[in-house]
């Protein structure tokens, strides 16, 4: 079984063919970055979607991840986009990271959070954030609302997310996502595989697991406020429309004092 870390190297030169253009959370982090008035940091900024967006409007931006070859691609959007002197890339573990910095604002966009496998990881995420934020600084978390609904889809089943063309490698990649849940451990083991059909018709898969810890409301409230945070409050949406039964996003905003 691949580690997560190989995973996500290997994931890295697909992330931007299946996520590279979702732009629905881009006004929203630009709205908190223009409050904070001051350097942000992201974590988990992968292909650097969010943060180049951000560094682009003028912005400093940090971004620490764990995969070389996600920061490889950010590091290319960035000089592509004449903006290297905005972003800051680190190589790091959001479990454990020293910058040496202080920051307005931190970010944890699209899940990212869910690959702390359990509360003393999370934990240690969290006062790793503290540490590095300035007094009254913001910390922005987006995760999936975990209903019964969604949860009850992470049956086993294979599930079909169609094909998409890469302009790199003249191919076409189809992916194909297979999701477990793990109720005692509140994980979901999701694996993608990647069917990469080259020019001449032949197919190399790669396969790619990893895992995902969600978090009810109140629970990442409580460690929210375990770490030192003031919970400011909690959004439904990226529109910012209060959180709801039916929510499919969970955005928490805590500030420290």
């Amino acid at each position: 079984m691949k580690s997560d870390l190989d995973s996500y190297d290997l994931f890295a030169r697909f992330y931007d063919l299946f996520y590279g253009q979702r732009d629905d959370d881009l006004a929203m982090y630009q709205d908190f970055a223009l409050a904070a008035d001051g350097p942000i940091l992201e974590l988990g900024c992968g292909s650097g979607r969010v943060l180049l967006s951000l560094a682009r409007e003028g912005h400093y931006v940090t971004g620490l991840d764990v995969s070389e070859a996600m920061l490889a691609r950010t590091r290319a959007g960035a000089k592509a986009a004449g903006i290297e002197d905005q972003a800051t890339l680190v190589q790091g573990d959001l479990r454990d990271f020293d910058l040496g910095g202080r920051f307005a604002l931190t970010i944890i966009p699209i899940n990212t959070f869910m690959h702390c496998y359990d509360m003393e990881q999370q934990l240690a995420c969290l006062r790793g954030v503290r540490r590095h934020l300035q007094s009254g600084g913001r910390l922005v978390i987006d995760v999936y609302h975990p209903d019964l609904e969604t949860l009850l889809e992470a049956d086993g089943r294979l599930m079909s997310d169609g094909s998409v063309f890469d302009p790199e490698t003249g191919h076409t990649v189809q992916r194909t996502t297979h999701r477990q849940l793990d109720m005692a451990n509140q994980t979901q083991h999701v694996t993608f595989i990647m069917d990469e059909v080259g020019t001449d018709g032949t197919v190399r898969r790669i396969v790619c697991p990893f895992r995902m810890r969600f978090v009810f409301r109140f629970e990442m409230e409580l460690l929210l406020r375990t770490a030192g945070f003031s919970l400011e409050t909690v959004y439904g949406s990226y529109e910012l429309e209060p959180f709801e039964s039916g929510s499919e996003k969970m955005i928490f905003v805590a500030r420290t004092d």
